[in-house]
């Protein structure tokens, strides 16, 4: 069993709800509560770098001596609880499922965010892990999306809060609070596979590479950005809504002027085909996602470079978490990819919409399915959930 605080505690500024919602089921005794929480969180426990490093597809935990308790413990962590990233050591992260089937000793127990309000211990034989099992047997296997915030511990408000609010769609998705600067996502090992799957970073010189680029606004295609300006272009000149066949004709006349004085010219019909493809492209979606919300009437995208700012957001983070880069580059990164997007558009609603669609032009293909339901589900999220720092940071 756990040890609960005493019935006349102080309240508690927990980190995140997952630590407030463990406080009360302590403080209530309600230990069956206190598990379908863990059930559903990331539990972590440090690990040391050069063993991971030394060691892919490992995992050590080491025990400590709990004295209140008179038996050695596995410590883990919650992720409200973990300290700011340093170089080491790192944390690995497990779920209640998993310590199940691989639980080390029998005889030494589980402490649960050791030091803090909401600790508790538990013994580890077969049979109480056999109870763990069916806490996470109901647990869902897929957490529903949520926006998920650090109450403590992660700026509210600011430049940096601002910066990480462009990131806010990424870490929605993966089910991250939006303002963890000091980041350990899914753990270390985690991290550092998931930067090399996604997007070949496997040391501190490409991630930096990639980051500046993305900063720059330079990942996304030129292609793109070029057509959207074309039609701000003519929307400045002209005012009012453009029409399509409007914004067809200048962007052709605009390509055969610059393949005309280029130094070596060329015949464009072959690349005006392809643009006036995407033209339509772009129009199709623009016209889904006014129908979905995600655009007013009379509205239209301005730029993609969301895109590429956002996964600045999110990079400058996921650098932490797989220690290329230290909290402060991170927060700095952050910081611009904040200020280049206030530079870009003029809302957040703004920013959305381009974000949205340089995800769909690079991922969905015209098909609607889950690389833009996803999106867009967390785009209303960020619109109607009272702790989105989309409803709580002014744009400007």
């Amino acid at each position: 069993m756990g040890i609960p605080e005493p019935a006349t505690a102080p309240s508690w500024a927990a980190p995140s709800e997952v630590e407030q919602r463990l406080y009360e089921a302590k403080g209530r005794g309600d230990w069956g509560a206190y598990f379908d929480v863990l059930a559903g969180a990331n539990l972590y426990h440090a690990m040391s770098r050069a063993f991971a490093d030394a060691n892919p597809g490992k995992v050590r935990a080491g025990v400590y001596w709990e004295p209140r308790m008179g038996v050695e413990c596995y410590a883990y962590f919650t992720q409200g609880m973990l300290p700011a990233p340093v170089e080491d050591p790192v944390f690995y992260s497990d779920t209640l499922d998993e310590l199940v089937d691989y639980w080390p000793r029998p005889d030494a127990w589980l402490a649960v965010n050791p030091g803090t309000p909401c600790e508790a211990f538990f013994p580890a034989t077969p049979a109480h892990r056999a109870v763990w099992k069916e806490h996470a047997d109901r647990a869902p296997q897929t957490p529903p999306k949520a926006v998920r915030t650090l109450w403590v511990g992660g700026p509210l408000h600011g430049p940096v809060a601002h910066g990480l609010a462009c990131g806010a769609f990424l870490m929605v998705n993966n089910n991250e609070p939006w303002n963890a600067m000091a980041y350990h996502g899914h753990g270390y090992t985690t991290e550092l596979r998931t930067l090399e799957r996604w997007w070949g970073v496997t040391d501190r010189a490409k991630w930096q590479e990639y980051l500046e680029e993305l900063l720059r606004g330079e990942m996304v295609s030129s292609v793109w950005e070029f057509v959207l300006e074309v039609r701000r272009s003519i929307g400045r000149q002209y005012g009012g809504p453009v029409e399509v066949a409007h914004w067809r004709e200048v962007t052709e006349r605009v390509m055969r002027r610059n393949a005309a004085e280029s130094p070596s010219p060329t015949n464009p019909d072959a690349e005006i085909a392809r643009v006036q493809q995407l033209i339509g492209r772009i129009t199709r979606y623009e016209a889904r996602f006014r129908a979905d919300g995600l655009l007013a009437d009379g509205k239209y995208v301005r730029s993609v470079l969301a895109w590429d700012y956002g996964r600045a957001s999110g990079m400058a983070r996921w650098g932490v978490g797989a220690r290329f880069g230290s909290v402060a580059e991170a927060e700095a990164a952050v910081i611009r990819a904040g200020r280049v997007s206030q530079a870009t558009y003029n809302s957040w609603a703004d920013f959305s919409a381009g974000y949205v669609l340089g995800r769909c032009l690079h991922f969905d293909d015209e098909e609607f399915g889950n690389w833009y339901q996803g999106v867009l589900e967390a785009h209303r999220l960020l619109f109607s959930d009272p702790q989105s720092p989309w409803l709580n940071i002014p744009w400007k």
